[in-house]
């Protein structure tokens, strides 16, 4: 018996002849991902005059599937910012690490707190990652959120999307959000100077009304969903939330084309 490390976990020589990798080789060419399999879809945001609300639900598809139902596509990455990913999962747990690994060499290098990278510089280089990959032909299929405080802790919200192409805007959301939720938001939020006479609950209550529209609308969404409120104060973040006075109780008294039963 083959007592060696590296025979552990495969079978013996002496039974099954002389492990070979050979079909690890290929002749062909180097090849990137083409689409996203295991996906998440909607992130919408809101800026209020103390700061910003940002929600994703947690569901991650596979293809039409709704495959994992607790999948967190909100990070918070220290007291100042959140990202929001839309798109494929294994390119945002590529991501996390990659801010993981950001975030433990600020912390090692400065130990104010009014050093931390904030909002701003966070979308910077973000963008700049999304911008890379794309011009390698290998890029990160996601969308992503950046909210939070900028370097005068004023509200900031910007996107950064797979081809490195940045985006500023009061209200934000990706996936079927730019088309359901985005006009929600911008009924209470229609530009910037509207944004000082925002509270923080006014921009709660409307993410959570876009969130349900989107529950109803979007067949790759959930009703169970994160949210976070970043101010001042640092970042308000809850995983697990319900949406409230939702059913499809509804349906019982729709009646179609056929014989109907009273």
């Amino acid at each position: 018996m083959n007592h060696l490390p590296q025979a552990w976990g495969r079978p013996r020589d002496d039974v099954y002849g002389a492990y070979s990798n050979s079909f690890l080789q290929t002749s062909g060419p180097t090849t990137h991902t083409q689409s996203p399999i295991v996906t998440g879809t909607s992130v919408i945001a809101v800026k209020f005059k103390d700061g910003v609300v940002i929600a994703a639900d947690n569901l991650a598809s596979y293809g039409s599937l709704a495959r994992f139902t607790d999948v967190k596509r909100l990070r918070k990455f220290n007291t100042r910012a959140v990202v929001g990913f839309g798109g494929d999962v294994s390119d945002m747990q590529y991501l996390d690490r990659l801010l993981s690994s950001l975030d433990i060499r600020e912390n090692y290098a400065e130990e104010s707190p009014d050093a931390q990278l904030h909002a701003k510089n966070l979308h910077t280089y973000l963008s700049k990652v999304m911008y890379k990959r794309r011009s390698d032909f290998n890029p990160l299929w996601n969308h992503l959120l950046v909210a939070g405080l900028d370097g005068e802790n004023k509200p900031f919200l910007a996107s950064a999307d797979l081809l490195g192409t940045t985006f500023s805007s009061p209200t934000l959301a990706t996936g079927f959000g730019a088309h359901l939720a985005q006009p929600i938001l911008r009924r209470t939020v229609p530009d910037e100077a509207t944004v000082a006479s925002v509270t923080k609950e006014q921009a709660v209550e409307l993410v959570k009304e876009s969130m349900k529209v989107l529950f109803y609308r979007d067949a790759r969404s959930m009703d169970k969903y994160s949210i976070a409120v970043i101010t001042k104060e640092g970042v308000e973040l809850k995983e697990n939330e319900k949406l409230e006075n939702q059913s499809w109780a509804f349906a019982e008294g729709i009646r179609g084309y056929g014989t109907q039963v009273n």
